[in-house]
Protein backbone atom coordinates (compact mmCIF):
# COMPACT_ATOMS: atom_id res chain seq x y z
CA UNK A 1 0.00 0.00 0.00
CA UNK A 2 1.82 3.12 -1.73
CA UNK A 3 -0.60 5.59 -1.96
CA UNK A 4 -3.04 6.74 0.18
CA UNK A 5 -6.72 5.06 1.02
CA UNK A 6 -9.57 7.55 0.61
CA UNK A 7 -12.85 7.53 1.95
CA UNK A 8 -16.00 9.50 2.56
CA UNK A 9 -18.37 9.89 5.63
CA UNK A 10 -21.52 11.03 6.54
CA UNK A 11 -23.83 12.02 9.22
CA UNK A 12 -26.57 14.37 9.34
CA UNK A 13 -25.05 17.28 7.57
CA UNK A 14 -21.42 16.82 8.75
CA UNK A 15 -18.51 15.39 5.82
CA UNK A 16 -15.48 13.95 6.58
CA UNK A 17 -13.31 13.55 4.14
CA UNK A 18 -10.96 10.58 5.51
CA UNK A 19 -7.27 9.53 4.06
CA UNK A 20 -5.33 6.36 5.31
CA UNK A 21 -1.62 6.26 5.33
CA UNK A 22 1.00 3.53 6.71
CA UNK A 23 2.20 5.08 9.58
CA UNK A 24 2.40 5.20 13.63
CA UNK A 25 -0.70 6.33 14.46
CA UNK A 26 -1.26 9.91 13.83
CA UNK A 27 -4.29 11.69 13.60
CA UNK A 28 -4.73 14.52 12.24
CA UNK A 29 -8.18 16.50 12.16
CA UNK A 30 -8.51 19.80 9.99
CA UNK A 31 -4.54 20.07 9.99
CA UNK A 32 -4.75 19.95 14.27
CA UNK A 33 -4.29 17.45 16.56
CA UNK A 34 -7.50 15.28 17.03
CA UNK A 35 -7.36 15.97 20.89
CA UNK A 36 -6.80 19.67 19.85
CA UNK A 37 -10.07 19.34 17.60
CA UNK A 38 -12.37 18.23 19.24
CA UNK A 39 -11.60 19.14 23.22
CA UNK A 40 -13.80 16.35 24.53
CA UNK A 41 -12.51 12.72 25.03
CA UNK A 42 -16.34 11.19 24.03
CA UNK A 43 -15.92 13.04 20.29
CA UNK A 44 -12.49 11.08 19.98
CA UNK A 45 -13.34 7.99 21.16
CA UNK A 46 -15.83 7.90 18.83
CA UNK A 47 -13.81 8.69 16.07
CA UNK A 48 -11.29 6.16 16.40
CA UNK A 49 -14.15 3.43 17.27
CA UNK A 50 -13.48 1.99 14.23
CA UNK A 51 -9.79 1.25 14.43
CA UNK A 52 -9.81 -0.06 17.95
CA UNK A 53 -12.19 -2.42 16.95
CA UNK A 54 -10.15 -3.91 13.68
CA UNK A 55 -6.72 -3.68 16.44
CA UNK A 56 -5.41 -1.18 13.33
CA UNK A 57 -5.09 1.87 15.77
CA UNK A 58 -1.14 2.45 15.19
CA UNK A 59 -0.77 0.95 11.83
CA UNK A 60 -2.18 3.98 10.02
CA UNK A 61 -1.67 7.77 10.15
CA UNK A 62 -4.88 9.30 9.52
CA UNK A 63 -5.50 12.64 7.91
CA UNK A 64 -8.74 14.25 8.32
CA UNK A 65 -10.79 17.12 6.78
CA UNK A 66 -14.72 17.45 7.87
CA UNK A 67 -17.13 20.33 7.76
CA UNK A 68 -20.59 20.50 8.48
CA UNK A 69 -22.57 20.09 11.72
CA UNK A 70 -21.49 19.80 15.36
CA UNK A 71 -18.58 18.18 16.65
CA UNK A 72 -20.89 15.21 17.83
CA UNK A 73 -21.89 14.46 14.57
CA UNK A 74 -18.10 15.69 12.68
CA UNK A 75 -16.67 12.45 15.15
CA UNK A 76 -19.54 9.88 14.12
CA UNK A 77 -18.85 10.96 10.48
CA UNK A 78 -15.10 10.22 10.69
CA UNK A 79 -15.73 7.21 11.91
CA UNK A 80 -17.81 5.95 9.37
CA UNK A 81 -15.21 7.58 7.12
CA UNK A 82 -12.39 5.57 8.36
CA UNK A 83 -14.60 2.20 8.62
CA UNK A 84 -15.08 2.80 4.50
CA UNK A 85 -11.35 3.43 4.20
CA UNK A 86 -10.17 -0.23 6.46
CA UNK A 87 -12.74 -1.96 3.96
CA UNK A 88 -11.04 -1.19 1.15
CA UNK A 89 -7.91 -1.66 3.06
CA UNK A 90 -9.12 -5.28 3.96
CA UNK A 91 -12.63 -6.72 3.05
CA UNK A 92 -12.23 -9.45 5.72
CA UNK A 93 -13.21 -6.22 8.41
CA UNK A 94 -16.70 -6.30 7.06
CA UNK A 95 -18.52 -8.47 9.31
CA UNK A 96 -16.98 -7.05 12.51
CA UNK A 97 -17.93 -3.28 10.94
CA UNK A 98 -20.69 -4.00 9.80
CA UNK A 99 -22.06 -6.07 13.32
CA UNK A 100 -20.94 -2.54 15.18
CA UNK A 101 -22.60 -0.40 12.86
CA UNK A 102 -19.79 1.23 11.46
CA UNK A 103 -20.58 1.19 8.02
CA UNK A 104 -23.91 2.14 7.99
CA UNK A 105 -25.00 5.92 6.89
CA UNK A 106 -26.61 7.81 9.48
CA UNK A 107 -29.35 10.04 7.25
CA UNK A 108 -31.62 11.65 9.85
CA UNK A 109 -31.68 15.45 9.53
CA UNK A 110 -33.78 17.64 11.24
CA UNK A 111 -36.93 17.79 9.52
CA UNK A 112 -37.76 21.39 8.23
CA UNK A 113 -40.11 23.76 9.00
CA UNK A 114 -43.47 24.17 7.15
CA UNK A 115 -45.54 27.18 6.95
CA UNK A 116 -48.71 27.36 8.69
CA UNK A 117 -47.05 25.41 11.41
CA UNK A 118 -45.05 26.79 14.62
CA UNK A 119 -42.16 23.85 13.74
CA UNK A 120 -41.94 20.91 11.67
CA UNK A 121 -45.28 19.30 12.75
CA UNK A 122 -46.37 21.08 16.00
CA UNK A 123 -50.02 22.94 15.42
CA UNK A 124 -50.94 26.22 16.57
CA UNK A 125 -53.73 25.92 19.38
CA UNK A 126 -56.73 25.12 19.45
CA UNK A 127 -59.47 27.50 20.19
CA UNK A 128 -62.70 26.88 20.76
CA UNK A 129 -64.46 30.00 20.86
Amino acid sequence: MTEPIYATGKRKTSIARVWLKPGEGKFIVNERAIKEYFGRETCEMVALQSLDLTGTRNQFDVDINVMGGGISGQSIAIRHGISKALLQYNASFKDALKKAGFLTRDSRVKERKKYGRRGARRRPQFSKR
